[in-house]
């Protein structure tokens, strides 16, 4: 059975939404293999092809950062890199003011969609 990467990436997020919501009221946070679990269901297709299926998912939004692009998933929300400066800060230890360098941080901007549904 051969399944479009573009479906299943749109239902990816369908079901991401409704494992999270679901699990909103649990003592426990959704893990991967819940997540694999639950597309292999709703999709009808095999854990093993839910499995490779998130992976590359999440292979393709990793790479797409490195490179500095933005990633977005209308509904769900933005995957993007943010860019910190060099700053000054202090030891936690000492107190003494020590140099932080600049950094790039993956970060995650919800969708309205996403907002609508845990509001």
């Amino acid at each position: 059975m051969t399944i479009s990467i573009t479906l299943v990436i749109t239902g990816f997020v369908r079901f991401y939404l409704k494992i999270v919501l679901t699990k909103l009221n649990e003592d426990h946070p959704v893990n991967k293999s819940e997540l694999v679990s639950a597309i292999a269901k709703e999709a009808d297709i095999t854990k093993e092809m839910a499995h490779r299926v998130l992976d590359a998912t999440l292979k393709s939004i990793e790479s797409a950062l490195k490179a500095g692009e933005q990633v977005s998933l209308v509904g769900f929300g933005s995957f993007l890199v943010r860019e910190r400066a060099a700053r000054l800060g202090r030891n936690p230890k000492t107190g003494e003011p020590m140099q932080i360098s600049a950094s790039k941080s993956p970060v995650f901007k919800a969708g309205k969609l996403l907002k609508d549904s845990v509001n």
